[in-house]
């Protein structure tokens, strides 16, 4: 039995938008649209806006420097937290990211939330000198090298970084798939990024979600020091639409374009699903939430991992629907479904006089 959330976590979620910038037109356009949705966010009362580094692979990512995509934003917005999800701190120079991030969080008024990982498609290190099999020593090496930056300390040849950054220390975040990555956020004291699908092993291929992350939730919280307060951030794929029918047309094509991708890269998913799969086990298979606010709140309210989450935060990858479809996937969440998980608006903020009124949905292809 895992602990009541009451006995572990604070009263108030934090509600987060997550994005890999994945909107199907070109990377110029891509970083308008995703700013937009960040705005929209914002508006809606949304505490963090997270946004993904992923190198070379435009359709797996469509953000290299997510730095420097974040001050964007932050000289758009006012109050919304601002956080990477993640960088990919093994083919990163660790002094530069470490200034890069200290910079940012100045000049956003304390609001980056710093998300790191070992991730990236394995092909990605041979551009970078490196090898994926080694991802997790430079990782490792990376992070030690990265705190000892921001907390003032001497680097190599004695010099020391300006301006430190001190405050990120208590902001850093790690994601994991793995027990050991959990202890290993756990012990550090930092914050645990549980990812919105998960890897199935073969001896359980159809485990649920939080089947695979409670332990994960479980082996973080033992290992936090005494007096460590949580900080679980659960990531979820999320589309919200008032007519069902239309939220699951558009998951369908949107499924199947990744399964497509999948096939074309012969990865797991694909072996699992022929191109005629149905729809509800694409849904199973790729964690999604989808249907009108009603159908979300229950389906989300069955995920015993996400109810541990200090933070929530909700994702349209993998089904990518339109940008108007998007925005007012945002407003419906903040509306309805955030509610209904135990989040409440903390930011004085009115939503747009438009809020009220649908956003035009055009036409499916």
């Amino acid at each position: 039995m895992h602990p009541s959330p009451s006995l572990n976590l604070p009263p108030r979620k934090r509600l987060g938008f997550f994005s890999r910038l994945l909107d199907p037109t070109s990377a110029a356009e891509r970083y308008r649209l995703v700013t937009a949705q960040i705005q929209h966010a914002e508006a809606h009362g949304f505490d963090t806006a997270w946004v993904a580094q992923h190198h070379f692979h435009e359709a797996e990512g469509g953000l290299p420097a997510p730095l420097v995509f974040l001050s964007h934003v932050a000289a758009r917005t006012q109050r919304i937290r601002l956080g990477t999800g993640i960088v990919t701190l093994p083919m990163e120079n660790p002094i530069r990211v470490a200034e890069d991030a200290v910079v940012l969080d100045l000049l956003s008024g304390g609001r980056l939330e710093f998300g790191v990982g070992t991730g990236g498609t394995p092909e990605s290190f041979s551009a970078f000198g490196l090898s994926s099999a080694d991802r997790a020593s430079i990782y490792a090496q990376h992070l030690a090298v990265l705190r000892n930056a921001w907390a003032g300390l001497p680097l190599p040849g004695g010099d020391r970084l300006y301006p430190a950054g001190p405050q990120l220390l208590s902001r850093i975040w790690q994601a994991t798939f793995s027990a050991a990555g959990a202890e290993r956020a756990g012990l550090a004291g930092d914050g645990l990024m549980l990812s919105r699908t998960q890897p199935r092993s073969a001896e359980a291929p159809d485990a649920s979600l939080a089947e695979i992350q409670n332990p994960l939730i479980d082996t973080y919280l033992a290992a936090l020091p005494a007096g460590t307060a949580p900080r679980i951030l659960g990531s979820r794929t999320l589309f919200v639409a008032e007519d069902r029918q239309r939220a699951l047309q558009l998951a369908d094509v949107g499924l199947r374009r990744s399964l497509a991708r999948a096939a074309a890269a012969a990865s797991g998913q694909a072996a699992r699903f022929g191109p005629d799969a149905p729809l509800a086990q694409l849904l199973a298979a790729y964690d999604v939430h989808v249907g009108t606010p009603d159908e979300v709140i229950a389906s989300l309210r069955a995920d015993s991992a996400l109810a541990r989450a200090t933070d929530i935060s909700f994702q349209v990858h993998a089904i990518d629907p339109p940008h108007a479809d998007i925005l007012r996937s945002i407003a419906l969440t903040a509306q309805y479904v955030a509610p209904a998980l135990g989040w409440q608006r903390e930011d004085a903020l009115a939503p747009p006089a438009t809020a009220s009124f649908p956003v035009p949905v055009p036409a499916l292809a």
